[in-house]
């Protein structure tokens, strides 16, 4: 643990103590559905919504990041600091100040959340109520098995539908259904931390899907969340276009997702070498490559809302 605090800059705290490199798994599908709502609903971009959608999730994934480090500390999990460890852990702060910060931060990111449904109505109120009461619990439910779930909704599904309403004010499957690969990657995140931490876990009685499967089982279902967006983006160009199935296909511009081909080969890589790493590194801060992965698939997403804009009009 690291213990000299002189050294570090104040603000330098509080900002690793959000963890922002975990930011883009929630602030990209804000992005995605937003580029959606304007596409394929054919809305004019409200940007000061879309500004304060885009502020509300950063404000609550990082509130919900500070708690979780504290009750991970205060359980005796992650004691030992890695690229990607918080200020907690680090010995930079307290329990007791990062708790009452990430109190702030709910109370803050709620109250713009609260503006935004003055703004666009009751349909928003729900996805928001869902998000806060699960950035809340999170860590509860994560020790019970539910973590991966709760990511896949609160940084996946409900960033999409809920930056959709944002613009549009109603409800579509869209945002749902069409955020799913990157839902699957946010899991895949939190997933590489769990199987990290499976013996920590295990012995403080800590339940993951991880702990669950255990190693072997780590790696397959890390293979079906590293691999599965791919096939999923693959049955939402071609399924709807054979069947009906009640929602628009994908466009074929959505294939773009496959140039990140490359980069969950090397991660699966990575993975299967995690005994014998080619780097002492690659198994510890999975978590943290995962999360470039799924930056790299949502720009490409988004990308591709944007080129079937353009090549529509061509």
């Amino acid at each position: 643990m690291e213990t000299k605090t002189k050294k570090v800059p104040f603000l330098k705290k509080w900002i690793i103590s959000m963890r922002p490199w975990a930011l883009p798994a929630s602030t990209m599908p804000v992005i995605f559905g937003t580029s959606l709502a304007v596409i394929f609903y054919g809305t004019s971009l409200n940007f000061f919504r879309f500004f304060l959608a885009f502020l509300a999730m950063i404000i609550l994934h990082s509130a919900a990041n500070m708690l979780s480090d504290v009750f991970d500390y205060r359980r005796g999990l992650d004691r030992n600091t890695t690229p990607v460890s918080g200020a907690v852990v680090r010995g930079w702060l307290n329990e007791k100040k990062v708790a009452a910060g990430a109190a702030v931060l709910f109370a803050v990111g709620s109250a713009i959340g609260i503006v935004l449904v003055f703004m666009t109505g009751r349909i928003l109120l729900v996805i928001g109520a869902i998000g806060v009461v699960i950035g809340v619990f999170y860590t509860l439910l994560k020790y019970n098995a539910f973590g991966d779930l709760a990511v896949f909704l609160d940084f996946g599904i409900l960033g999409s539908l809920g930056a959709w309403v944002v613009q549009t004010k109603e409800f579509s499957w869209i945002p749902v259904v069409w955020a799913i690969p990157m839902a699957m990657l946010v899991s895949a995140i939190l997933h590489a931390n769990n199987w990290r931490d499976i013996e920590s876990d295990t012995q403080k009685k800590i339940r993951t899907i991880a702990s669950i499967l255990g190693d072997r089982g780590s790696l397959a279902y890390y293979y079906f969340l590293i691999l599965g967006p791919f096939v999923v983006v693959l049955f939402l160009v071609i399924l709807p276009r054979i069947f009906k199935i009640g929602i628009p296909p994908m466009p074929w511009a959505f294939l773009i997702v496959f140039l990140s081909v490359p980069n969950a080969v090397h991660l699966l890589k990575r993975a299967v070498m995690r005994r014998k790493p080619k780097h002492p590194m690659d198994f510890v801060v999975l978590d943290g490559a995962t999360s470039k992965h799924n930056l790299i698939f949502g720009i490409l997403s988004t990308a591709a809302v944007w080129l079937h804009f353009i090549l529509s009009r061509i």
